[in-house]
């Protein structure tokens, strides 16, 4: 029986050499060979915020705040942040390509697959001028003696972004269920609210920048607003998209995707590696040697354009931090990915905190608020803090509420430093 056994197992070995044929490897562990060309990538606009430990929480100046944000340390992986606030011609990049989208499905414009299937071609321009054009398109207009302004003008309500994203969080914790139980769908309204800037300050006449700030070349280069926690996120979603397919057609290594930051990973990005100091600047002081202000906020009891904007300023206006992003402290406030809760750094990890809830629709109101950072062109200098909390409804758009996208870099954020311990013998 232990001779036939020998027999067995020599055969065995015999078969599994002659079916894997010529390798190249000559009998040694090389690991499985990779097709796809692994280059870092790094994202026009962005910059790298390296891995660190936060000493996160309220500042020592910020006596009410300490008792909501605990001061606790925390580990948190390094990222890829845009060094600015998304601007009006970045946003409008998002809202075009939404709209071509849904006139090339009126136009018909799809092209066949190999496998029979039909997808949409995007690759053709489209002349909204043309006649012809136009009537097709008419359900995407509001007549020129409907729109209140005497002339044919595009229907904005009409630009629904519509994206499908997998649940890995639930999945996970549910194993045994199919995956598809785990798609959730999401339509979203993407242009900017523009009456922000009129509902949210009665007695005041706005309506020159309401009409204006969202189009207006003057206002390319400054930070998109009225758009509410929801649009944030199908933006990072599209952005995704559009980074993917491009890196996917090279055949280059794609390894995450583009959210919002954390309210942790914004406020370790804010402070610039300057741990414990009240601004990103370092601190305490809002002005530098000079007296020039530091950043775009409400000044002397309400004196706006001391500090050199009336209303927002453009993305890349005043100094950046230590890791060189700009306007982390007033301006617009961002959105987080983060739900707010009052007592939510009693409660989250060490490494990589958040606190993540996804809103259904039947939530209280409690339920649906978001974290927003960084204080505004509207709010005084304790909002500019980096360790200072706030919230707003996800639902909500603000004519001081803008945000940045972040995409973890995993490569770099793993180890971004020499690894020392023992030797290995390989």
């Amino acid at each position: 029986m232990k001779q036939r056994s020998l027999t067995i197992s020599a055969a065995a070995l015999l078969a599994f050499a002659s079916g894997c044929g010529p390798s190249g490897n000559g009998g040694q562990l090389v690991g499985v060979p990779n097709t796809m060309m692994y280059r870092s990538p790094t994202p026009l606009g962005m910059v790298f915020v390296p891995s660190g430990v936060l000493k996160m929480g309220a500042s020592d100046e910020d006596i009410t705040g300490k008792n909501e944000a605990l001061i606790r340390t925390a580990q948190i992986s390094g990222f890829y942040m845009d060094a600015t606030e998304i601007s009006n011609q970045e946003y409008r990049q998002f809202t075009n390509w939404v709209r071509d989208s849904i006139a090339h499905t009126l136009l018909g414009d799809f092209k066949d697959m190999p496998d029979g299937s039909q997808i949409l071609d995007t690759r053709k321009a489209i002349n909204y001028k043309n006649p012809d054009v136009q009537d097709q398109l008419a359900s995407l207009y509001i007549a020129a003696d409907q729109s209140g302004w005497g002339r044919k003008e595009f229907d904005n309500s009409k630009l629904v972004y519509h994206y499908e994203v997998f649940n890995f969080d639930e999945a996970t914790k549910n194993p045994n269920q199919p995956r598809t139980n785990y798609i959730v769908k999401h339509d979203v309204s993407v242009y900017p609210d523009t009456s922000v800037w009129m509902r949210q300050f009665s007695y005041s006449y706005n309506e020159p920048i309401a009409r204006q700030y969202n189009w207006f070349r003057a206002f390319d280069n400054y930070p998109v607003v009225g758009v509410n926690w929801f649009m944030a996120n199908a933006f990072c979603n599209w952005r995704t998209q559009l980074w993917r397919s491009e890196r996917e057609k090279n055949k280059q290594y794609f390894e995450d995707k583009f959210r919002l930051p954390s309210e942790q990973e914004w406020e370790w990005a804010a402070r610039g590696g300057r741990n414990e100091s009240p601004y990103p600047w370092g601190g305490p002081y809002i002005v530098n040697k000079k007296g020039c202000y530091l950043a775009n906020f409400k000044p002397q009891r309400g004196n706006y354009a001391a500090d050199g904007g009336l209303y927002t300023t453009p993305v890349n206006a005043y100094f950046p931090n230590d890791y060189g992003l700009y306007n982390m402290a007033g301006n617009v406030s961002e959105w987080t990915g983060s739900s707010y809760f009052g007592q939510a750094y009693d409660v989250v990890a060490d490494v990589n905190p958040d606190v993540h809830y996804r809103i259904r629709e039947n939530d209280p109101l409690w339920m649906r608020r978001k974290v927003i950072r960084g204080g505004s062109w509207r709010d005084v200098a304790y909002y500019l803090q980096t360790g200072t909390r706030d919230w707003e409804y996800a639902d909500t758009a603000k004519a001081y509420i803008g945000f940045r996208c972040i995409y973890p870099e995993i490569s770099q954020a793993v180890t971004n430093r020499p690894i020392r311990g023992r030797a290995s013998n390989r």
